[in-house]
């Protein structure tokens, strides 16, 4: 089995949603004669990089990142080729038979990610996706855009679609490299109390 890493890397440049605080990592003892060992501070978004937005996030009662059950993160998945799909991902143009009975699913939607720049115009997710794959039993569902909602929403229809079925989001993949199919999925959120998402290490793993 191979081990696929679909995630984006943490680092000063990261572009980041407008308005949110930068990713910086500052250092803080330094390794010298008096001390033994190096460590840093770090600055970030709770939704930097690769992330799993939780419940908190667009429901003030919602859960936060430290009490989301983990099961969703972890198990089979498949990848969806969603690209050209144009501004908006809506349910007419996905092969619905081909995911049929999976429990998480990721759409890619870009060619290549955009590792160096903020992308503005990234294809969001139509609300009646979400509620067609809470029918069918999926979990989880995650994009390589930054949000499942476009950067202008305030509504966060697709957002509440996923409250609705009680779904968790993962956001930010990195899936250039990954051919469409089943996988085992690992992207575990940090238990930070308050948080209303948490950056995620995401992998995918080959099935045998």
């Amino acid at each position: 089995m191979t081990l696929l890493d679909i995630t984006q890397r943490l680092r000063p440049a990261l572009p980041g949603w407008p308005g949110e605080p930068g990713f910086a990592i500052d250092g803080c003892a330094a390794i010298g004669p008096d001390c033994p060992v190096n460590t840093a501070r770090l600055t970030l978004s709770t939704h930097a990089g690769t992330h799993a937005d939780a419940p908190l996030h667009y429901d003030p009662a919602g859960q936060d990142s430290a009490t989301c059950d983990l099961t969703p993160y972890i198990g089979a998945c498949a990848v969806v080729d969603a690209r050209g799909c144009g501004p908006v991902l809506s349910a007419s143009v996905i092969d619905w038979p081909a995911i049929a009975g999976a429990t998480r699913v990721l759409f890619r939607t870009y060619d290549a990610f955009p590792h160096d720049r903020w992308d503005s115009a990234f294809t969001a997710i139509a609300a009646e996706v979400i509620d067609q794959l809470g029918a069918q039993g999926v979990v989880l569902v995650g994009t390589d855009a930054a949000s499942l909602d476009p950067e202008q929403s305030k509504t966060l229809d697709a957002h509440h679609a996923v409250r609705r079925h009680g779904m968790a989001i993962l956001e930010g993949l990195v899936l250039d490299q990954v051919t469409p199919g089943a996988y085992e999925l690992i992207a575990l959120p940090l238990p930070i109390e308050g948080g209303d998402s948490s950056p995620v290490r995401a992998i995918l793993r080959t099935l045998p």
